[in-house]
């Protein structure tokens, strides 16, 4: 394995975008199922969405936004590793390593990167390993990529950059990674930030010592509304592969699968049957396009199939601060083996919080690590 770092720049060939081109026109549409979103993505919305795909969707102007930013390859563990490494014009930068979130891209963080770097941080970017241009060897390495070993990764990739002191940020599946790298690379690490994950209760009876009844009733209220379940999560979770074949030769179905994800979970707040109330639909496109493209679809799953998906773990040993936490109560429960040092309170309008309040966020980035450099 060499340690080079090799300057990257995304071309996709003509080809592969008129293959794409090719396949969204000739989709066999299913019927639609009674239900509406109950029973998944409706047709005529996915159907409107893809022949915006096929004919308006400019995927040259969305890999020149890319190519704005330097982007690496590098190998660690074994794997590659695409990253965006952005530096700050102030002599006084802190290096923040921002991981991004499943099932989405480094892509998520096209509108944050600008922000963060002129208010002082040297921005590395990470692809998560089998995400996008972090793709998988073959044959694949059959280790799980927990949340921990990419965590070890993150910590080398930042070693290898020349970072003694950096902090971290993610949101959801970046939210898990970030206070991994408290446990592994302490010594280094001055701070995590995350946008919302700790302090949700997991459903622990010890959680819920202490509470008043104003507080489990609130509590009651929220999982009320996640009420439903999940059917993706128990299959990803198993049988990954079969997933994979569809996703790799339907672009339709990899938008399908990742509409139904990153909408629902946009539209959860307003509680509307709008396909996209927040996220612009070129952002969504473009991560459509990346999994496409590079073929991860299936590679991405590790999250839920290697034990990587649900809440970050509590730590104590680096500060943590949180942007988009919730309820107080979410805060007096995340206090009890967290060092929280800063929680702001904010209102998500999306999960997504880097594609629809990057401004916002990046300020509550700032607030936490001020006086950390």
């Amino acid at each position: 394995m060499s340690d080079e770092i090799r300057p990257f720049r995304v071309d996709v060939p003509q080809a592969d975008l008129d293959d794409l081109t090719d396949r969204l026109a000739r989709t066999r549409w299913p019927r639609q199922l009674p239900g509406g979103w109950g029973r998944g993505v409706p047709v005529a919305q996915l159907r409107e969405l893809a022949e915006y795909w096929r004919t308006g969707f400019d995927w040259r102007a969305q890999e020149a936004r890319l190519n704005e930013f330097p982007q690496f390859l590098i190998e660690i563990d074994g794997q590659q590793i695409h990253f965006l490494h952005v530096r700050s014009p102030r002599p006084d930068a802190l290096p923040l390593v921002i991981t991004h979130s499943w099932p989405n891209s480094v892509a998520e963080f096209l509108q944050l990167i600008g922000p963060l770097t002129e208010s002082g941080f040297d921005v590395v970017a990470p692809s998560l390993p089998g995400f996008g241009f972090s793709t998988f060897p073959e044959p694949a390495d059959e280790r799980p990529w927990t949340a921990e070993r990419v965590a070890r990764t993150w910590a080398e990739l930042m070693a290898r950059l020349g970072y003694e002191r950096y902090g971290a940020h993610g949101n959801d599946a970046g939210a898990l990674v970030s206070p991994q790298l408290a446990l592994v690379d302490a010594e280094h690490l001055v701070g995590v930030h995350m946008t919302a994950g700790v302090g949700i209760p997991t459903g622990d009876p010890s959680e819920l010592e202490g509470l008043t009844d104003e507080d489990r009733a609130g509590l009651e209220h929220l999982a009320s509304l996640f009420s439903g379940g999940s059917g993706y999560a128990p299959y990803l979770a198993s049988r990954p592969q079969t997933l994979a074949y569809g996703w790799l030769d339907s672009p339709v179905a990899q938008l399908a699968y990742l509409v139904e994800r990153l909408a629902e979970f946009d539209r959860w707040p307003t509680g509307t049957d709008a396909l996209l109330p927040h996220l612009d639909r070129d952002q969504l496109l473009t991560t459509a396009s990346l999994y496409w493209l590079t073929g991860t679809g299936g590679s991405s799953s590790w999250t839920y199939y290697d034990g990587a998906a649900g809440m970050p773990i509590d730590q104590a040993v680096v500060p943590t601060g949180v942007s988009h936490g919730g309820p107080e109560v979410f805060r007096r429960i995340a206090e009890r083996n967290n060092e929280i040092t800063h929680w702001s309170g904010l209102e998500a309008a999306s999960h997504m919080v880097a594609m629809v309040d990057a401004e916002r966020l990046a300020t509550d980035i700032g607030k936490f690590f001020a006086g950390k450099r």
